[in-house]
């Protein structure tokens, strides 16, 4: 029964919101590991481990088989994670590392505000209420390509796109497996391995050097390639709020301008996270959204779902995660609306979606050529 609790214990620390990802860390504190060594299911809490073990774990559903991944560190309560830091996603499980940080302006309408330091909302949007922001930590991450098949609780694992830069003023192309992840969703661990995570960037953008803790150190392309797709890569504000507990968070990303027919056209993208912070099952509808533009235009969008799902949150599956775009003929506008979510026994609720602006960068230049050293 003790077992069951630390099993627990750790499971909750570590991946609060998944069970499922969860049941790829285990503890080890004990150096002598055999993979073929049996997992046993504990008939108390269902959990499968293996006696006094203290590693990390990838699962592979096809085999079930489990491997070894690295060693477990201490989370970091004050300060950030440097470039090279491997790590685990809280919330969906994978394995990737950090490549660079960005200070975020966090605003969180769930948090009352003072009346110094905040964000007024556009007239138009739901509530009043002006909202305070605080700096917060977030990370350019690269995800290790052998997770993305397995987490379904995303519409892609690429959560940076960039226009084309060619005359097709709505082409876009994405960049695989590269994600931006909140301070609180990291795990960190380390591993032996000189390659520890598959991705066809890492070994441009990283080299191993032991001497070095962490031992991967950004080469100079790395820092070249910040450095000239930062105004499309930056990441400012972050907008959450949360409603009969279910919590969207928005981050908005200004893409660059086109030249379109006798106008310009802007765009954005934006990443939206909801999870459910209860123990209710429900599913999303619909979504409804406005989108003023500076230009005086007011547009709705109504539909079933977003990006053709209907994702379920569950306690089992909490949170899904999913990017879109938008574009406005005006360099900038703001967007807000709601998302309807229906519970088990068909009533529904409508969840806020925070109002965010879209801004678009006063020095304005070409867009990004990708990727290419």
């Amino acid at each position: 029964m003790a077992a069951c609790a630390l099993r627990r214990g750790l499971l909750t620390t570590l991946s609060k919101y998944n069970k499922k990802q969860a049941h790829r860390i285990l503890s080890v504190a004990d150096s002598r590991f055999d993979l073929c060594r049996p997992l046993l299911e504990c008939r108390v809490c269902g959990m499968y481990g293996v006696a006094q073990q203290r590693r990390f774990m990838s699962s592979r559903p096809e085999g079930k088989i489990l491997e070894t991944v690295g060693v477990f560190e201490a989370l970091k309560q004050h300060g950030k994670y440097e470039t090279g830091q491997l790590f685990l996603h809280s919330v969906f499980g994978y394995r990737g590392i950090v490549l660079f940080p960005w200070h975020a302006r966090l605003y969180d309408r769930d948090i009352t505000p003072a009346m110094s330091d905040s964000k007024p909302e556009h007239p138009g949007a739901h509530g009043s209420k002006e909202v305070k922001g605080k700096t917060h930590t977030y990370y350019q991450v690269l995800i290790d390509t052998r997770d993305c098949p397995h987490i379904s609780q995303r519409s892609q694992t690429e959560a940076v796109t960039f226009l084309a830069n060619h005359d097709d003023s709505r082409a876009l192309y994405a960049i695989p497996g590269l994600d931006y992840v909140s301070h609180e969703d990291i795990l960190p661990y380390n591993s032996a391995e000189q390659i520890p995570i598959q991705h066809e960037l890492f070994e441009r953008f990283l080299m191993y050097n032991p001497t070095k803790s962490p031992p991967f150190v950004a080469r100079d392309t790395l820092k070249a390639w910040q450095e000239k797709n930062h105004p499309w890569l930056e990441l400012s504000d972050v907008h959450r709020e949360t409603t009969e507990n279910i919590r969207v968070t928005v981050i908005p990303f200004y893409m660059g301008m086109r030249e379109g027919q006798n106008s310009h056209v802007y765009w954005w993208r934006y990443c939206i996270r909801l999870e459910n912070l209860g123990n209710e099952v429900v599913q999303l509808r619909e979504r409804h959204w406005r989108i003023f533009s500076l230009s005086g235009t007011l547009e709705t969008v109504r539909g079933r779902g977003v990006v053709g799902r209907e994702p379920v949150l569950s306690k089992e599956q909490p949170a899904f995660q999913y990017s879109s775009h938008v574009s406005l003929q005006s360099p900038s506008g703001h967007m807000w609306g709601t998302f309807r979510i229906e519970r088990t026994d068909g009533s529904c609720f409508d969840v806020r979606i925070p109002p965010f602006s879209l801004e678009s960068n006063k020095d304005d230049k070409a867009p990004p050529a990708g990727y290419t050293f």
